[in-house]
C-alpha cells in the first residue's frame, strides 16, 4: 500500500556509506521522536521513489516497519538529487497520539466551472495558496482541505477563515491573519470590452 514504508537498520553511517547505499538502490534515512532516540535507517529507492509522487503520502500518518515492529510517523523531510531522479535522503518523525501536530496540507480547489465568476463573468480562478498549515491530533489529521467555489464572484476572494475545517483541526495562519486562498480576476481585455457598451449607453452630463 501506498502509506506502508519497509525499513531497515542502517548500521554504517557516513557519507562513504550512504554513497554506497544509493548505488545498491537504497535510500539512507533517519526517524526520531516519539521520545525514543535517533534511528539510522535505509529503504527501497524505487518503491519510496514511487510513494513521493502521491499527495496523499506527504499529509497522512504513515506505517513503517521496522524490525518486524510498526510505528506511526510521519514524512517530514526528503533531498532529491540536483538533475537526476535519486531520493538522497529522508527523515521521519514518530507520531505521539495524545499530542497535537503541525503538517502542511494540500488544499483541492471544488467547483471552479461552476463560479459565477467564472461562469458568467470569464474570469479566471487564482489559487494564492496551495497549502495551508495545520495543527491537529493524529486520528484528526486530513489528507486535504478543500476550497468550495461555488458561490465566487469576479473581484472577490475566499479567505482562510472561510474554510470548512475537519472536527479538531485548526488553521495555525490565522494567528497572524486571514489570507486570501483563490481569487477570481476577469482578463483585462474581456474587462475592457464589458465596460465599452456601459459607456456607450451612459447620458451625456448637462
Amino acid at each position: 500500500m501506498t502509506n506502508e514504508v519497509i525499513a531497515t537498520k542502517r548500521d554504517l553511517q557516513g557519507k562513504g556509506a550512504s554513497r554506497r547505499l544509493r548505488h545498491a538502490g537504497r535510500v539512507p534515512a533517519v526517524i526520531y521522536g516519539g521520545g525514543k532516540d535517533a534511528a539510522a535507517i535505509e529503504l527501497d529507492h524505487n518503491k519510496f521513489y514511487h510513494q513521493l509522487k502521491h499527495e496523499s503520502f506527504h499529509a497522512s500518518i504513515l506505517t513503517l516497519t521496522l524490525d518486524g515492529k510498526e510505528e506511526q510517523v510521519l514524512l517530514r523531510d526528503f533531498q532529491m538529487h540536483p538533475f537526476r531522479q535519486i531520493v538522497l535522503h529522508a527523515d521521519f518523525q514518530r507520531v505521539a497520539k495524545d499530542q497535537k501536530m503541525h503538517m502542511r496540507v494540500p488544499l483541492h480547489f471544488t467547483n471552479a466551472d461552476i463560479a459565477p465568476g467564472v461562469k458568467t463573468s470569464g474570469g479566471n480562478v487564482s489559487h494564492i495558496m496551495t497549502e495551508v498549515d495545520i495543527a491537529c491530533l493524529p486520528q484528526d489529521l486530513p489528507e486535504f482541505i478543500e476550497v468550495d467555489l461555488t458561490n465566487l464572484a469576479a473581484g472577490h476572494s475566499i479567505h482562510m477563515s472561510e474554510l470548512k475545517l475537519p472536527n479538531g483541526v485548526e488553521l495555525t495562519a490565522l494567528a497572524k491573519g486571514d489570507p486570501a486562498v483563490a481569487t477570481i480576476t476577469v482578463p483585462r481585455g474581456m474587462a475592457a470590452e464589458e465596460a465599452a457598451p456601459a459607456a456607450e449607453g451612459a447620458k451625456p452630463a448637462a
